[in-house]
């Protein structure tokens, strides 16, 4: 008996809210890739300073997640941005201490 798994390919690019929000110190961030590339995903405090950077580098197509531990930064909103090929997409969240 033959069986496989067939993983299904991302129809396009998505970056899902993080889990849980607000978050203290750690939250998980969702994303979904449809092709390969080079991916960036970095976090901004709220006068736009890149404080954090989660991922950078080439990923093949899929199903992805990064978790962000938060403990060095200091409450308050802050936004995380994705940027894959031609795509780009932000989203806000809230470490509260």
């Amino acid at each position: 008996m033959n069986s496989e798994v067939i993983i299904a390919v991302p129809s396009k690019f998505e970056l899902s809210q993080n889990y849980p929000n607000p978050f203290n110190p750690s939250t998980r961030i969702n994303y979904q890739l449809p092709n390969d590339g080079n991916v960036k995903i970095s976090v901004f405090d709220n006068s736009g300073k890149e404080v954090m950077t989660l991922a950078n580098g080439f990923k093949t197509a899929g199903y992805y997640s990064v978790d962000m531990n938060a403990s060095a930064l200091s409450s308050g909103v802050y936004f995380y941005h994705l940027t894959a090929g031609d795509f780009s997409a932000v989203k806000k969240m809230l470490l509260v201490k």
